[in-house]
């Protein structure tokens, strides 16, 4: 069965599934399109020049006609899991019959965990869903039957965000007003908290905004200037430490709840925005509650058309489970060639290419079809050596981000143990480790800490073979590991953009497929 499915609003993605094996997730945002993108014609014709036929059934994941999530439903809607929460109708395809099917953005999140989970068959498990407007915990029988346990906290994501917009001068007071990239600086930002006692100011504005409804909507920070931390800025100290105690409260809250009701030893899934929050997943991996903790590598709404896919399989073969890759986006894209007079263009060479990055060089790096999700990895990188902070600093300076913000490095799997310690293998990097080794000075955050994501050669072949041709020259396993893109934009997918965008930032070289193209002499 060819099920193909959608995602409307930010974020935009179509998946498609056949017979439960994935075919691709492809992201509006992706090949230079602006993040969280709506889905764009370039998707729609991506997806229709892949699939070889009709589909049988689309999935159209549930959204609201508007920009949040209390705006009127479109098809499904956004919240609910039970009666009211899918539908099925038929309907007509490019002149073909084919079944309609819908379910809320709320399962949508559910069912990417599900779908993507490695645990058997048939095994009961519990799932968390934090988000920017849902934050509860769920129960999923043996046949993949959802029932609601507890909403803990509303808007859980949107309160952790809401922090940094109250605290940055930059942001404006009007209301309505989301920045989706906040919530990842203000993860940075909280590793260079002092872990202080909780003062009266911090207590009052935490407590204030965790009793908060609808608090993008309702609450203008024009309405703030009440505490202290209003436009006090984001790199003040008082900012940083109020953040990791923000964080430590709405962890406390879910962790709460779980550590009195979870109490049967199913495993956990975590899906929904917050998801991506690397402290938080590891508290929970850690924090011996559950057998087994699973994290979808695109468990924010650019899997929620998988999802959406994932939950119309269900509903017509009973079961959830898919074979799938992190790698299902679209090939790269050789649309233009490395001029001979301007590169010195040669096969690739693993060891040439190890050497090149251990004598400081800065690569960009593309294999096969982007990453599913998020994160860059492996196959839409910038590479460099692990050791320097002044390759942090250059790096953040080509991606033309914060001085602040962490590399993350990239390691073989079985060495993991020797650099990192605490939640590995990380495949998706989505987990803190500690940093074991000194020398890692490029890739370990101001508290120790790194988003370490772990390779095998069968997940990614040639990011092996890099890594261990790293190891024969330096004798370390590990690379600095950063997406390949514009600011503000998805993965670069193309060569056109790809030599732009490194003749414009500084980029000693490039490797595309079996190719490594480097410039004959410095750029103008």
């Amino acid at each position: 069965m060819l099920i193909l499915g959608f995602k409307e609003g930010h974020d935009g993605a179509i998946a498609a599934i056949d017979d439960g094996r994935l075919l691709f997730s492809l992201e509006a945002e992706k090949d230079s399109f602006p993040r969280y993108d709506r889905l764009t014609a370039e998707v729609l014709l991506l997806a229709a020049e892949r699939l070889g036929r009709l589909p049988d059934a689309l999935a159209v994941g549930g959204w609201v006609k508007g920009t949040h999530s209390v705006e009127p439903p479109s098809r499904t809607g956004y919240f609910g899991v039970g009666p009211g929460a899918v539908s099925d109708e038929l309907g007509r395809f490019f002149g073909q019959d084919v079944r309609i099917f819908s379910s809320t953005h709320e399962r949508s999140h559910i069912m990417t965990a599900l779908g993507l989970s490695s645990f058997r068959p048939g095994q009961p498990c519990y799932c968390l869903v934090w988000e920017g407007n849902i934050g509860s915990f769920y129960l999923i029988d043996e046949h993949g039957a959802v029932t609601h346990l507890r909403h803990v906290l509303a808007d859980p994501g949107n309160k952790y965000a809401y922090l940094f917009a109250l605290a940055d001068p930059r942001f404006p007071a009007n209301k309505g007003l989301l920045r989706l990239q906040d919530a990842g600086k203000q993860m940075a930002l909280t590793g260079f908290a002092q872990r202080t006692a909780l003062s009266p100011d911090e207590k009052k504005l935490i407590d204030f905004i965790l009793n908060q409804e609808q608090i993008v909507l309702r609450l203008p920070k024009d309405e703030m200037t009440w505490t202290p931390f209003h436009n006090i800025g984001v790199e003040s100290q008082e900012y940083r430490n109020l953040a990791a105690k923000l964080s430590d409260a709405i962890f406390d809250r879910f962790y709460q709840y779980a550590e009195g009701a979870l109490t049967e030893g199913y495993p956990l899934l975590i899906s929904g925005g917050c998801a991506l929050n690397c402290e938080w997943n590891r508290r929970w991996r850690e924090c011996g509650l559950f057998p087994e903790v699973f994290v979808p590598p695109c468990p924010n709404d650019s899997g929620s058309a998988l999802g959406t896919a994932i939950d119309a399989q269900l509903h017509y073969t009973g079961s959830a489970s898919v074979s799938w890759d992190v790698y299902a986006g679209d090939a790269f894209v050789e649309d233009a060639g490395f001029d001979p007079a301007e590169f010195d263009v040669r096969p690739l060479d693993y060891a040439e290419v190890a050497k090149s990055l251990a004598d400081g060089k800065v690569l960009a790096w593309a294999q096969g079809r982007w990453e599913m999700g998020p994160r860059a990895l492996g196959n839409r990188s910038i590479l460099a050596a692990p050791f320097s902070q002044e390759t942090t600093v250059r790096l953040n300076r080509i991606k033309q981000r914060e001085g602040y913000r962490p590399i993350a490095p990239i390691c073989l799997a079985d060495d993991a143990e020797r650099w990192f310690s605490g939640s590995i293998p990380d495949p998706y990097m989505l987990y803190f480790s500690q940093v074991l080794a000194p020398e890692l000075q490029a890739v370990t955050h101001v508290d120790g800490t790194a988003r370490a994501q772990t390779v095998t050669p069968e997940q990614n072949p040639e990011m092996a073979r890099l890594l261990a041709a790293f190891r024969e020259l330096t004798g370390f396993s590990v690379l600095c590991n950063t997406s390949l893109n514009y600011s503000g934009r998805g993965f670069i997918n193309r060569t056109s953009d790809l030599v732009q965008y490194g003749e414009q930032h500084g980029l000693d070289g490039y490797v595309v497929g079996d190719t490594f193209a480097v410039r004959r002499r410095p750029s103008a």
